[in-house]
């Protein structure tokens, strides 16, 4: 890792920042070395790939996860273009339109989870220019260095990590896009890896996820039941209600033979924003905000029948009728002259 990257990367569990010591370089490149917290925690830097996986004793369905995944990555490149040709599809054709919805310009400073071997990670890498910064990050330190060696002739400066895609070891705003293809679906905590990728971009910037998940429709048919024959994760539900609330222009797609979802969306700030306060036309009257916050008890039908009938004769709203007689009452009962 470059030395001024140190200071970028923070305490994926308190967001601290690090403080590198007992650094091994060469030249501008950090070697070996652990970065510290304030908090205590520290991360090993070894072959220049710092190790900021957190918690520090992952959850079951994790370590399953890591252990599958440290397994098949001999075979992984060799057989990973089968899931593309099964169903007649063009690998590069369909990872460059995933990537096409990053919105990339040259200088963009992105972030990849799930990096896996790198062949998502070279595209990117094309798409932006000296002035741009690609960080990869994978839980698997296998699969990581695969990446590492695949990248290590691309002129686009790379920062590698070990990491957990649920706690990212980045400030806010920290980057343009985040990007992430394959394997979330097992995740332990799927909801706050969605609100870790969407707290590290910057407002306006872009967050794509994909996994596989059997579109509904196709659930009852024996296509479906075939493949989720060989691979139970087709039938992981499409996880659209674990979005978090910044999630605007949220768009789905399904790809791949029509069984990969893919999630684009813009990252925005909090929750999103509306005129709750116009006044509302029509015999009920009030504004959105009126109509939540205004609520009170009921009235018996007779009170009601009454209270429209009185309404109607006014021409007032309802709205406006109610808060009259409503103000009216509380001020004669509270012997107020207001």
């Amino acid at each position: 890792m470059h030395y001024k990257e140190a200071s970028f990367y923070v305490d994926p569990v308190t967001l601290d920042s690090l403080t590198l010591s007992e650094a091994v370089s060469d030249g501008d490149e950090v070697i070996s070395g652990v970065l510290v917290s304030a908090s205590g925690h520290r991360f090993e830097i070894a072959n220049g790939v710092p190790n900021l996986v957190y918690p520090f004793e992952l959850p079951p369905a994790d370590r399953e996860s890591l252990q599958q995944t440290e397994a098949r990555v001999d075979g992984y490149d060799r057989y990973l273009p089968l899931t593309f040709s099964t169903y007649g599809e063009d690998e590069q054709l369909v990872r460059n339109a995933m990537i096409d919805k990053l919105n990339l310009r040259p200088e963009s400073v992105v972030l990849e989870t799930g990096a896996g071997t790198g062949r998502d990670s070279e595209i990117i890498a094309q798409r932006l220019g000296t002035q741009g910064k690609l960080y990869v990050q994978d839980l698997s330190p296998s699969f990581l260095a695969r990446n590492v060696e695949r990248m290590r002739s691309n002129a686009v400066r790379t920062e590698p990590a070990l990491a957990n895609g649920y706690y990212l070891p980045f400030p806010d705003n920290s980057f343009d896009a985040c990007y992430h293809f394959g394997g979330i679906n097992a995740f332990a905590d799927i909801r706050r890896a969605f609100s870790e990728m969407a707290r590290v971009t910057k407002p306006g910037g872009k967050v794509v996820v994909g996994d596989e998940s059997m579109p509904p429709w196709l659930r009852d048919t024996e296509f479906s039941r075939v493949l989720i024959n060989s691979n139970p994760e087709f039938a992981y539900p499409l996880p659209l209600e674990k979005l978090p609330v910044q999630a605007r222009k949220t768009r789905v797609e399904w790809i791949i033979g029509g069984v990969f979802f893919v999630i684009d969306f813009v990252v925005g700030e909090g929750e999103p924003k509306a005129d709750f306060d116009f006044p509302i036309p029509g015999v009920r009257g009030g504004s959105h905000r009126t109509r939540y916050f205004g609520k009170l008890e009921g009235v018996t039908p007779e009170g009601k029948r009454l209270a429209y009938a009185a309404r109607a004769k006014t021409g007032k709203s309802m709205h406006q009728w109610l808060d009259d007689v409503v103000r009216q009452a509380a001020l004669r009962d509270l012997g107020s002259n207001e």
